[in-house]
């Protein structure tokens, strides 16, 4: 069965779609969205345009008011969507809304043509403790994002199957973002799931990590805890969001270079 080349790749999302922690050494940020569309452009020789229209912090019913309708007008033949961790870690969490929002959203974009590809969110408890306390939320949202694709059609890549997504060396330092080899590894199945690739090898597993001492693990979570974790609940009892006042990073389709 011949492989179908894309025309028009859109990306709609939060933080992961826009590609926070993976900078681009121009004082941007790549991810894995854009890593995936040079891996399609690069394997097929028709051209392809590219618009990525997520934004930090937006929940999945943002993305579907706001991002939604603007992905449809381009006529795209291939979408990504992945949302669900704003959802998880607000004060309420609702997985039918959720479900419901995200099959709403793959069939509109499956019905206008387009191939829509998705993933679930690993388990981040192995190194964030306080992921322990949404744990059943996270297991919730990843039961939703298999429901809706199943029902829907998309294809759905369950990263939460697979341990190596839950090793926080593929996570920065804030432990809520992919870092380079995180991206890396997301493009990587992404394009397995599309047929670009039948290379499989960014679901192996990392070589052991070092032991640290008692005092390394302390001294981590206390400069996390100032870092990270104080800045963001400071801003969230104040009802900002880190996406105040952002627009997407590429709200038009222009060609991609393959790499």
């Amino acid at each position: 069965m011949k492989r179908r080349a894309f025309e028009r790749y859109v990306a709609i999302g939060d933080s992961s779609t826009e590609g926070l922690d993976d900078p681009d050494g121009r004082g941007g940020y790549r991810g894995w969205a854009n890593r995936l569309a040079a891996r399609v452009a690069a394997a097929q020789t028709s051209p392809l345009l590219y618009a990525n229209l997520a934004v930090r912090g937006r929940t999945t019913r943002q993305i579907r008011d706001q991002q939604l309708e603007r992905a449809s007008a381009l006529r795209p033949d291939l979408v990504t969507l992945f949302s669900g961790t704003n959802d998880v870690v607000a004060l309420r969490f609702d997985a039918d809304g959720v479900a419901c929002d995200v099959e709403h959203m793959q069939r509109r974009l499956i019905e206008g043509g387009a191939t829509v590809l998705g993933f679930t969110l690993p388990d981040l408890s192995t190194f964030l403790p306080l992921a322990r306390l949404i744990a059943a939320r996270v297991a919730a949202l990843n039961e939703a994002l298999r429901a809706a694709s199943a029902s829907s059609g998309a294809i759905l890549v369950d990263f939460a199957k697979h341990p190596v997504g839950s090793d926080a060396r593929l996570w920065s330092p804030d432990r809520l973002h992919a870092n380079a080899a995180g991206h890396a590894r997301i493009a990587a199945a992404l394009a397995g799931a599309l047929g670009l690739s039948t290379d499989d090898s960014w679901s192996n597993a990392l070589p052991a990590a070092p032991r640290r001492s008692w005092r390394e693990k302390v001294a981590t979570e206390l400069r996390w805890g100032s870092d990270y974790l104080l800045p963001w609940a400071w801003r969230h009892v104040r009802g900002r969001s880190s996406g105040d006042g952002r627009a997407a990073k590429r709200p038009h389709l222009t060609p991609v270079l393959a790499e």
